[in-house]
């Protein structure tokens, strides 16, 4: 029989800079870079559980969803994670991702939880997202970076002002 796959939540945050939020994990040795994520609990919606991973993860709530992605995205395990993650009972994670907006400052950011997973964050162009993440989750972050990317790019322009912008009437010097 086939393992199932753990239902999840990622979160794509992205501060005014149109830079998004990555964090290293604190169980590995290596480079292992990743943005919030986790799974969803028994009776929770995924917009609940994208909401409280936020909080838990990096001790903040200071963002509002502008997306979501419409279907469910895939990774599956390595092998030689199989046994060890969620007690084995499951062959990878399918997870809706959200877009956010940060609304905090950097300030906000506490990677210090009740049960901490990061030990250093910071934040990184959208587009360069594959590059920093493990190797089996790189598909399912190039699929976040292809859905989300036109609205990532928006987040980033400078927002229209709501006023019209004043017309300087000119004035003609006078010859003496």
């Amino acid at each position: 029989m086939t393992k199932p796959y753990r239902r999840g939540v990622g979160i794509v945050l992205v501060n005014a800079h149109g830079r998004v939020f990555v964090a290293q994990r604190i169980d590995s040795k290596m480079p292992a870079w990743q943005m919030p994520q986790g799974g969803i609990d028994k009776g929770e919606t995924p917009r609940v559980a994208a909401l409280r991973e936020l909080l838990e993860e990096i001790g903040t709530d200071k963002a509002r969803i502008v997306g979501v992605t419409r279907a469910w995205l895939r990774y599956d395990l390595p092998a030689d994670l199989l046994a060890k993650m969620w007690g084995g009972k499951y062959r990878g994670q399918e997870q809706k991702w959200f877009l956010m907006r940060f609304t905090g400052a950097d300030a906000d950011i506490n990677l210090e939880t009740a049960h901490p997973e990061f030990v250093a964050w910071k934040w990184l162009p959208f587009t360069h997202l594959p590059r920093v993440i493990v190797g089996f989750k790189r598909e399912i972050y190039k699929q976040v970076v292809a859905t989300f990317r036109d609205k990532v790019a928006a987040m980033a322009r400078p927002r229209a002002s709501k006023k019209p912008a004043s017309k300087k009437k000119s004035v003609k010097k006078k010859k003496r």
